[in-house]
């Protein structure tokens, strides 16, 4: 699953919140797709084949499969995780930059933050 393209996923159980991060992206010009779980996403990411996204915008505590079991599986794939989550606690903070996650923010997150850290994993330039 090394060709990932230049897309954004984003993976969050509140339907509202999935929408006004992707309504966010738009905004700045970045498509992205929204799913509602983390077993929705990686069955989408299983039938993506070679057109998986470059970046994922993760929600931790989500039921079923949470974020963190979502970045595990994700590890070796290319897929940049930006995690967020309303509910901040340093263990969960270090095991998901240990896993390599390029941003944790938490929710409320201010826009721009977000904005930046997705064009930056997209190797997109800055906007003034």
């Amino acid at each position: 699953m090394n060709n990932v393209t230049r897309s954004v996923a984003v993976v969050d159980d509140e339907v509202s919140v999935g929408r006004a991060i992707q309504r966010l992206l738009r905004s700045a010009g970045i498509d992205s797709d929204v799913f509602t779980s983390g077993e929705a996403f990686l069955d989408a990411l299983a039938a993506a084949g070679p057109h998986a996204p470059s970046c994922v915008v993760l929600d931790i505590q989500m039921p079923g499969i949470n974020g963190i079991e979502v970045q595990r599986r994700l590890g070796g794939s290319g897929i940049q995780c930006i995690v967020t989550t309303a509910h901040d606690d340093a263990r969960v903070r270090e095991q998901a930059q240990a896993a390599g996650a390029v941003a944790y923010l938490r929710k409320p997150f201010d826009g721009s933050a977000l904005i930046g850290a997705v064009r930056e994993v997209l190797d997109m330039p800055p906007t003034a």
